[in-house]
C-alpha cells in the first residue's frame, strides 16, 4: 500500500517515539507486535506511514534530517530504535508565536530549547510547503499552551487540504468554529489532547467508572503528575495550563456518576523534576464511601515513559484519519476522538468509545 504521508509540528519527545515506532515495527509479524492497540487499520500497518514534512523552532533541530533531529537535545525519551534510515526530509523552521514559554530560556541549555536564528515562514509559505510535501495529515505536537501557534497550523492545514490529528490541549476539534472550517473543506479532524495508552487520565477514568459501577460514592479525588521533559518544564508557567487542566479534569468528570464540586477535584501537572527526564510519575488519590456510608480511600502510583505512551495512540489516530480520507469523510471524527483524546467534541465512556472506534475501523460506523 502507499504510505500515509504525514507532517509533524514539534519534533520533541512524542515525535521521537512516533518516528522510532514507525521503523521499529517494520518487518515484524503481528505476534511480535507488542505495545499496539491495532496491528492493522484499514489495511495500514504501523509502519505504513512516512514523515514528509517536519517543523520546529529549536536551533539544534532546524536544518537537520528529521531522523537525526529526534535524538537532539532537549529530547530525552527512551531510544528503542536507534537505526533509522535516511529520508532526506529536513526539519524546517516553524512559526514561533506562543510556541514556547519565555521562562524556559533561563534554564540549563540541555534541559530547554534554543530558538533557531532562521526566518519564520509566512502563512502562504507554510501552506505551499505543506502542499509541495504531499502531506495528507498534520500531527500537532506543539507544547501545552500554544494557542496561537496551533491555530496558525490548523489554518494552514485547512488551506493546504490536510487532515489534522491534534495531540495537545488547545481546543480545535472541540471548538465548533474550527470544526466547521474542516467540515467545509471535507477534511477529517481528530482531537483534542492525546489520551495515553495507559496514562494517568485513562487510569483515573477507569477507576472512577469502576467506583460508579460498584456503588461507591466518590467524594474527593486528585491526580498529581511529575516529570522531567520539556513538557513539564513548559508547564511551570501556570498561565499556559488553563486548557490542560480543563482537558484532564473534564475527562475524569465525564465518567463519574455525579460531578464533583471544583474544590473536591484537582487534576493537573504538579512539578518539574529534571532527573526524571521523560519518565512521568502520577499519584492518584480517591476518597469515597461504600456500603453503610463507610469511608474508603484508594492511592495509586503510576510510572510510565511519557512519550511512547502517547505514540502508541497517535499511530492509531493517524491511521483512522487516513481511513476517513479514503472514505471521503471530513469534519469531526467523533469515535476516534472519543477513544483517543481527553477532550473530544463529545465525551463517551471508554467502553462506548472503544466499541464506536472498532465499528468505525471495521466500516460499520460512518461517524
Amino acid at each position: 500500500m502507499e504510505k500515509i504521508k504525514i507532517a509533524i509540528v514539534g519534533i520533541g519527545n512524542c515525535a521521537s517515539s512516533l518516528i522510532q515506532g514507525i521503523e521499529y515495527y517494520q518487518g515484524k509479524e503481528p505476534s511480535e507486535a507488542i505495545g499496539l492497540m491495532h496491528w492493522e487499520i484499514g489495511g495500514y500497518k504501523p509502519y505504513d506511514m512516512e514523515v514528509v514534512a517536519a517543523f520546529d523552532i529549536d536551533r539544534r533541530k532546524v536544518g537537520k534530517e528529521v531522523n537525526e533531529a529526534i535524538f537532539a537535545e532537549p529530547n530525552c525519551t527512551t531510544v528503542f530504535c536507534s537505526e533509522l534510515p535516511a529520508t532526506g526530509v529536513k526539519v524546517r523552521m516553524g512559526k514561533v508565536l506562543d510556541g514556547f514559554s519565555e521562562h524556559m530560556e533561563n534554564y540549563e541549555e540541555k534541559y530547554t530549547f534554543a530558538l533557531a536564528d532562521e526566518p519564520e515562514p509566512s502563512k502562504a509559505e507554510m501552506v505551499e510547503i505543506l502542499k509541495e510535501s504531499g502531506a495528507e495529515i498534520l500531527v500537532n505536537y506543539l507544547p501545552v499552551g500554544s494557542q496561537k501557534a496551533t491555530e496558525f497550523y490548523a489554518e494552514c492545514a485547512v488551506d493546504a487540504g490536510l487532515g489534522l490529528v491534534n495531540c495537545i490541549p488547545v481546543f480545535i476539534a472541540s471548538n465548533p468554529l474550527w470544526a466547521e472550517k474542516f467540515q467545509r473543506k471535507n477534511l477529517p479532524i481528530i482531537g483534542d489532547d492525546i489520551k495515553a495508552q495507559v496514562g494517568a487520565t485513562i487510569t483515573h477514568r477507569t477507576l472512577s467508572d469502576l467506583f460508579k459501577k460498584r456503588g461507591v460514592k466518590i467524594e474527593r479525588t486528585y491526580q498529581l503528575n511529575t516529570g522531567g521533559n520539556t513538557d513539564f518544564l513548559n508547564m511551570l508557567n501556570r498561565s499556559r495550563l488553563n486548557s490542560k487542566k480543563e482537558s484532564k479534569t473534564e475527562a475524569v468528570q465525564a465518567v463519574m456518576g455525579d460531578r464533583l464540586d471544583e474544590e473536591n477535584i484537582h487534576i493537573g501537572p504538579s512539578d518539574y523534576v529534571p532527573w526524571q527526564k521523560d519518565n512521568k510519575v502520577a499519584f492518584i488519590r480517591m476518597e469515597g464511601k461504600l456500603f453503610g456510608d463507610v469511608p474508603m480511600h484508594l492511592e495509586m502510583r503510576l510510572s510510565v515513559e511519557d512519550s511512547p505512551n502517547s505514540a502508541g495512540v497517535s499511530i492509531d489516530a493517524i491511521r483512522c484519519c487516513k481511513l476517513a480520507f479514503n472514505a471521503g469523510k471530513g469534519g469531526i471524527l467523533y469515535s476516534p476522538s472519543a477513544y483517543f483524546m481527553k477532550h473530544p467534541p463529545q465525551q463517551y465512556t471508554d467502553d462506548e468509545a472503544y466499541q464506536m472506534t472498532e465499528d468505525f475501523i471495521n466500516g460499520k460506523r460512518a461517524d
